[in-house]
Order: C-alpha cells, then sequence, then structure tokens
C-alpha cells in the first residue's frame, strides 16, 4: 500500500492549492481517505475525510466553504483543495488512508508543503 502525494507547493494569500494524493496496492474505493495538515510547531490538524466510492465528504467545521475533497476513482486519487489562502494555512498537508476504528490509520502520504506568502 502507498500513497504517493504531489510537490511544494507555494501561493500568495488568496490564491488556492490543490493537492493529490495517488493510491495504489489496494483496491482505492474500499478505504475512506482522510486529509490532515501540520502547521509549524503546531500538532496534527484534521481537515476532513472522502469516500472514494461515492464521492461523500465530511469536513471540520472551520474549513467548511474553503476546502474540497474530490477523488478519483479512475486515476486512484483524492484531492484536496483549499481557496482563500492565508499565512496560517501555511503547513504540511498529509493524506491518510483509514481502515476503520480499530486499525484507523495505517498508511500515510509523505506530506506535501503549502506556504502561503507574498
Amino acid at each position: 500500500v502507498q500513497l504517493v502525494q504531489s510537490g511544494a507547493e507555494l501561493r500568495n494569500p488568496g490564491a488556492s492549492v490543490k493537492v493529490s494524493c495517488k493510491a495504489s496496492g489496494y483496491t482505492f474505493i474500499d478505504y475512506l481517505i482522510y486529509w490532515v495538515r501540520q502547521a509549524p510547531g503546531q500538532g496534527l490538524e484534521w481537515m476532513g475525510r472522502i469516500d472514494p466510492e461515492d464521492g461523500d465528504t465530511k469536513f471540520a467545521q472551520k474549513f467548511q466553504g474553503r476546502v474540497t475533497f474530490t477523488a478519483d476513482a479512475s486515476a486512484n486519487t483524492a484531492y484536496v483543495e483549499l481557496t482563500s489562502l492565508r499565512a496560517e494555512d501555511t503547513a504540511v498537508y498529509f493524506c491518510a488512508r483509514f481502515r476503520g476504528t480499530i486499525l484507523g490509520y495505517d498508511s500515510w502520504g509523505q506530506g506535501t508543503q503549502v506556504t502561503v506568502s507574498s
């Protein structure tokens, strides 16, 4: 099982960014994909998740209206797009496969650095 994320991004405040997470080694639609981020000096922050089978999504309240999760089952790839970027969105963004309440998050992407700076 492997999750490979897209490369680092630098954006100006107010811009948007889209990060990809390509899955391999398992049936993509069988497991939820979660997105979390870690700002400098901070802990992990849960952003939300997508069910690649039907596109159902759930978001952390603070990201409502600014984040979009999508999944392309034909490409085994999940995406997170964040709009209206601000400096405090600077963080490493991770995708993770969720295998249920017992096994939890059993595979992680390598992380994508998103830097928001003018």
